[in-house]
């Protein structure tokens, strides 16, 4: 897995297309899972206003709807998508929804959570809108948890786009 990089995988959008992440080679990412009705959903607006702040300079915040914290995504893409434009104003790329854990969890969330453990080294995801930073050559810097803002990442995303 040392030598496997986000670059490698490839997913799929909200509107069921395919998507290869190497089309993001050269940016830094912010990988996160969502859900519409968590208590962390207003993370939301604050995602939307890196990713308007930053954009410009090379950095993509891809979401992930994620149904498996609460069942708090229970709905499908057109909903999800819509839940997501009229009230965060999202622009950023949404994906279709996954699961982050467990037999079924998607191949890039395995990825990021070995790259990057969490809490004394595990690698589950515990709940929505944990957040995985990655550098410009698709190697995992970092894990947030949910409770981070995403503002309170703009230091170390400003260090990884000077790097």
């Amino acid at each position: 897995m040392a030598d496997i990089s986000v670059f490698d995988f490839h997913c799929t959008a909200l509107d069921g297309k395919p998507v290869d992440l190497a089309d993001y080679r050269g940016k830094v990412l912010l990988i996160v899972n969502t859900a519409s009705k968590c208590g962390f959903t207003p993370q939301y607006k604050g995602l939307e206003a890196v990713y308007a702040q930053l954009k410009d300079r090379g950095v993509a915040v891809l979401g992930f709807p994620c149904n498996q914290f609460g069942h708090q995504e229970p709905g499908d893409a057109p909903t999800i998508g819509a839940f997501c434009e009229k009230n965060y104003g999202v622009t950023f790329p949404l994906f279709a929804k996954v699961d982050v854990n467990g037999a079924n969890a998607d191949p890039l969330f395995r990825h990021l959570k070995h790259a990057a453990p969490g809490l004394l080294g595990s690698e589950g995801i515990k709940w929505n809108f944990t957040k995985f930073l990655v550098k410009k050559d698709g190697t995992v810097y970092k894990r947030y948890a949910p409770t981070t803002k995403p503002e309170e990442m703009i230091a170390d995303i400003e260090a990884l786009l000077a790097a």
